[in-house]
């Protein structure tokens, strides 16, 4: 295993090198964009108390420090230690807590405003880890929650999940489908309905955006999601038919560009 890299499976624990790499491709590509849409849900304004749940390196958890201001506060809860370096080192105004959703470290009835963005879906316990966000909002608090909407929806994920099926296997695939397993209104609004009245789940417009098509395959075979579990001749297998059949998302100045709509759920304590 190159920890370097990759995930520890023993732990599950992202390694910092990771969280980096996750940091420095995966955040403009994917994950910045929504940063803004989820304050929006939640109205987050000067003097909140904001918590980010599964925060990874902090995208919305820094983009919510502009918003609280000197007499709010924001805290990040992540399980992986490498990710709240990274975010810590990026944003040292962040409180920082090491814990799971299902456990949170947070008081009851503390927090204003609670995000979770792309996370929900890996929680062990989806259930219990909403009956947690609800647990430390304050009266009249608001929480969103955001999922990627369907892979038929991303059409470069959807080739890509095809792509893995064909040359390498159907668990390879399944690896890229997970995160996009709530990808309905209706599952992820009953999942916050569970705690939450009033639930509204609204689907967001965004854009995939990587240098290259060569930066795309290796950041996101190589460099995260199956960095553990394919070799070299695995990678070049998948290049050489990547290049045939991704030509679609390649823009003329080279760089990559595909949908990828998020659904983000809202409801208030």
């Amino acid at each position: 295993m190159n920890t370097d890299r990759s995930t520890d499976a023993a732990t599950g624990q992202v390694s910092t090198a990771a969280a980096e790499v996750y940091e420095q491709f995966f955040v403009p590509a994917l994950f910045g964009q929504f940063a803004a849409p989820m304050l929006d849900a939640v109205a987050v304004g000067d003097g909140d108390r904001l918590l980010d749940v599964g925060a990874g390196t902090g995208v919305v958890a820094r983009a919510a420090l502009n918003r609280v201001g000197t007499r709010g506060s924001v805290v990040a809860v992540d399980p992986n230690q490498g990710m709240l370096t990274v975010a810590k080192r990026i944003a040292p105004n962040i409180d920082v807590r090491r814990g799971s959703a299902e456990q949170l470290p947070v008081g009851g009835s503390e927090i204003d405003c609670v995000t979770c963005q792309f996370a929900l879906m890996f929680f062990a316990d989806r259930r219990c880890a909403v009956e947690e966000m609800r647990r430390v909002m304050r009266s009249g608090g608001r929480v969103a929650v955001a999922t990627w909407a369907s892979v038929d929806e991303s059409p470069g994920y959807a080739a890509m999940v095809e792509l893995l099926a064909e040359e390498i296997g159907d668990w390879a695939a399944e690896a890229v489908r997970t995160p996009f397993c709530l990808g309905s209104r209706e599952d992820l609004g009953d999942v916050l309905r569970q705690s939450f009245e009033d639930v509204t789940v609204v689907r967001h417009d965004g854009q995939a955006r990587f240098p290259s098509l060569e930066n795309w395959l290796y950041t996101e075979i190589r460099g995260w999601t199956l960095a553990e579990h394919l070799d070299d001749e695995h990678y070049q297998r998948l290049r050489r038919a990547a290049a045939a059949r991704f030509g679609q998302f390649v823009t003329s100045d080279g760089s990559v560009r595909f949908a990828v709509p998020a659904l983000i759920a809202s409801a208030s304590a």
